[in-house]
């Protein structure tokens, strides 16, 4: 997919069309699938249709949770299992990044509901005045938190030059309508203070390099980049990431970026010359 300027992007009806060329489609979960609420009807049965006629969805999502406790979300949503082949989520690219302490302390910023992410790895959760790093899954309470009340934890631990591994790059997320925020806005934070993190998921390269491998697992060849489609709503992790990894991407908006109509001008505004653009837009994904 080129970067170039482009004068438009095209407004699909149907992903009908580009489907006919693709072999596989990375599809973002939160915003795409559902809202965190709600399955979108639609978009499960374009899934399912695709795999019906051969095609492969990967499930490709910034959670922090491992993809097991994704699948058993999605179940809870009511996100049909037909709809997908398979979950690769920021979460398993985390473990990764966390097994760097194995044997040692963290201090984990984010909710209960996160905790899967330390399955079966030696590591001790602890307060900022001890550990040796920061993972950052989101904020405690997302409904009613923002970024700002975590400004002092933050710099008590980069008094220490604690590293962070942020297992969720999202800044915010629309969840049944409201926008939340997520572990990337605290993230963010830190870097501004002048804190070292390491992300994991989109739109960062290791996250992709394990989607391809999981394709290649299932299907040889099911990777190659003409065949491949992605589809988000993030203007800076889907669509930047696929631009980055060579995948061509579909952007199909939600209130994080959009609360408008979606036409040219609303794209205009969100890919602007010189940043990475979609091949196409839809105002949901749709067969």
């Amino acid at each position: 997919m080129s970067n170039a300027p482009k004068t438009s992007i095209p407004i699909l009806s149907s992903i009908g069309p580009l489907a006919a060329g693709s072999g596989s489609w990375l599809v973002d979960i939160w915003g795409v699938m559902h809202n965190g609420v709600r399955p979108f009807e639609a978009a499960c049965d374009a899934c399912e249709r695709f795999r019906q006629e051969g095609g492969i969805v990967l499930l490709l999502s910034n959670s922090p949770r491992p993809r097991d406790s994704v699948a058993q979300q999605l179940d809870r949503i009511g996100v049909p299992r037909s709809s997908w082949d398979v979950i690769i989520t920021s979460g398993d690219v985390a473990r990764s990044l966390i097994s760097a302490y194995s044997g040692r302390a963290v201090v984990h910023l984010g909710p209960e509901r996160d905790l899967p992410i330390f399955a079966g790895l030696d590591i001790e959760r602890v307060g900022p005045g001890r550990g040796d790093a920061i993972v950052c899954t989101g904020l405690f309470d997302d409904e009613h938190e923002t970024p700002e009340d975590y400004v002092p934890v933050l710099k008590e631990c980069l008094e220490r030059d604690l590293p962070m591994v942020c297992a969720n790059p999202d800044v915010k997320v629309e969840r049944g309508g409201k926008l939340i925020y997520c572990a990337g806005a605290i993230a963010q934070g830190y870097e501004a203070l002048g804190g070292a993190v390491a992300y994991a998921g989109k739109p960062y390269q290791p996250i992709y390099d394990l989607a391809f491998e999981t394709l290649e697992t299932l299907r040889p060849g099911s990777s190659a980049r003409s065949r491949l489609i992605a589809v988000g709503d993030g203007v800076n992790t889907d669509i930047a990431g696929a631009a980055r990894a060579g995948v061509r991407a579909i952007f199909v908006p939600s209130g994080v970026h959009l609360t408008s109509e979606l036409d040219q001008t609303a794209l205009n505004e969100l890919f602007p010359p010189g940043a990475p653009r979609p091949v196409a837009a839809m105002p949901k994904l749709v067969w």
